[in-house]
């Protein structure tokens, strides 16, 4: 029954959320909306091939686009464009594995030797919880794989990953800290277990069970999980990697590749108003129940700001926002949402590689949560 409950609520959810007013971008009686148009076009002048956001807030929904949607043309970025999230990936998988949780059919603190025996060394002393929170020591695989400019990289573009071999490849690394629970270090190697538990628990991958439980039922229609598809499908911007070193790089455009290096990790394809949509219906306690949503709000080491896959920030004006930020090599992306869920924010880059564009997309932020 609490499946079929849960089902229920997140579909009315989708109703509630899709119900918004759209406002008129940059309108001149909001000159707030010119302000974040002025505050994108500098996420591209430090760093951007091209940015999209959605803003939601009292006055209703504002899209803005900055920049080029492809090098060498002027095509305009889509605004309603969808993106590789990243990390962002992490989030549906922790809701998942809570929901799980509500359902009695996993606990928080049962091992990773209970589920994948033999697959981690010490696995007795690793948890669900430490996994969900970074707080496992487990080595991070990403550094063991090869990253542009290597060539190494770009020989793998086409090869399908598994969970199992990317996990191998980190767990022969020695832990970050022993032991785990002691501090918190961020690993993709904790979420492609997280993926292999939910298909041990369930008989199904971690990629159904997110189309069931979250995309389904919050009609999330422009967000997939594509597998070893090499493609996204549907308007989108271009994604570049460096092949060279120089101010700039040379680039190469990487949008199609074998997301499976991402896996549970990383791999969700997705835009910014089903982003916004997502962490509405959770803050709002549509996916999980209060002291789940609680324990995700909770940072898993003192006074940190991540807690079982979701993250946080305080913004200049005192405001406290709940969401997470990825990055998938040829896109970056950001989604917060304020606790009270009036104010949310998306954003998503095709990074030039020249500059850091993390600081003016935190200004962007600051500027469409506090304003």
């Amino acid at each position: 029954m609490k499946r079929v409950r849960r089902v229920l609520v997140a579909a009315t959810a989708a109703v509630a959320v899709g119900a918004a007013p759209v406002a008129v971008a940059a309108a001149p009686e909001q000159p707030d909306r010119a302000e974040s148009q002025r505050r994108l076009d500098e996420v591209v002048a430090v760093g951007a091939v091209g940015v999209l956001a959605e803003v939601r807030d009292e006055h209703g929904v504002w899209r803005g686009t900055s920049g080029v949607a492809e090098l060498g043309t002027t095509r305009a970025v889509p605004a309603h464009g969808r993106f590789r999230a990243g990390s962002i990936t992490k989030t549906f998988v922790a809701v998942v594995v809570l929901q799980l949780v509500d359902d009695g059919r996993l606990r928080l603190d049962d091992t990773v030797e209970e589920w994948l025996p033999g697959v981690v060394p010490d696995g007795h002393l690793v948890t669900v919880r430490h996994l969900l929170d970074h707080t496992s020591g487990l080595y991070d695989v990403r550094r063991t794989l090869p990253m542009p400019p290597r060539p190494e990289f770009f020989a793998n573009r086409w090869r399908t990953w598994t969970a199992a071999e990317l996990v191998a490849r980190a767990v022969a690394h020695p832990p970050a800290f022993e032991p785990p629970g002691r501090t918190f270090e961020y690993s993709n190697t904790n979420y492609l277990l997280l993926g292999q538990i939910v298909e041990k628990v369930t008989g199904e991958s971690y990629g159904d069970e997110i189309r069931r439980r979250i995309i389904r039922p919050l009609r999330l229609t422009r967000t997939e999980l594509p597998g070893t598809s090499p493609y996204i499908r549907g308007p989108h911007s271009r994604g570049y990697v460096p092949v060279g070193e120089g101010s700039p790089p040379p680039l190469l455009d990487y949008t199609e590749m074998n997301p499976s290096m991402l896996g549970a990790g990383g791999d969700l394809i997705s835009t910014a108003s089903d982003l916004n949509r997502f962490f509405a219906a959770l803050l709002g306690g549509h996916l999980l129940p209060g002291h789940l949503l609680d324990e995700m709000r909770t940072p898993g080491i003192g006074d940190g700001r991540y807690g079982l896959g979701l993250t946080w920030r305080v913004t200049p004006c005192g405001t406290r926002v709940y969401g997470n930020d990825g990055d998938a090599l040829t896109y970056q992306s950001w989604s917060f949402t304020t606790e009270d869920r009036r104010r949310q924010v998306a954003v998503a880059l095709t990074p030039d590689f020249r500059g850091d564009p993390d600081d003016a997309v935190d200004a962007f932020v600051d500027h469409a949560v506090c304003s």
